[in-house]
């Protein structure tokens, strides 16, 4: 039984590490589309640049997000401090990058309501 565990949650770990690259690798392909096309075509470069990177950053939590399911999973069957080490540095990366990319949301909701308020 314990074997079944052990190699369940090596595919498992797998699967979730692969989406982890996947995520992150498709959000950066796009993220620098987007961000060569805001360069050389949008006038006001600095709000179409902050929604570019805004726009990454929710995959790199997802990619982060993955990985830290992956390192659960893997933690579960024989954690080690190094393994617990790693964990905790995937959830405090995790941690600051959602805080920072709300406050920046944030910002962002603000400045588009008083630009509508003031349209009214």
């Amino acid at each position: 039984m314990q074997q079944l565990l052990d190699v369940s949650a090596g595919y498992v770990g797998f699967a979730l590490e692969a989406m982890a690259v996947l995520v992150i690798a498709v959000g950066s392909i796009k993220s620098f589309i987007a961000g060569l096309g805001a360069m050389l075509f949008k006038p006001s470069l600095h709000d179409a640049i902050r929604e570019v990177w805004l726009d990454y950053a929710r995959y790199l939590i997802a990619g982060l997000t993955f990985q830290l399911a992956a390192d659960i999973v893997s933690t579960t069957v024989a954690p080690s401090w190094d393994d617990i080490g790693r964990l905790a540095a995937i959830a405090l990366t995790r941690t600051f990058l959602s805080y920072f990319l709300e406050r920046d949301l944030a910002d962002i909701r603000d400045r588009r309501q008083g630009v509508s308020e003031a349209k009214s």
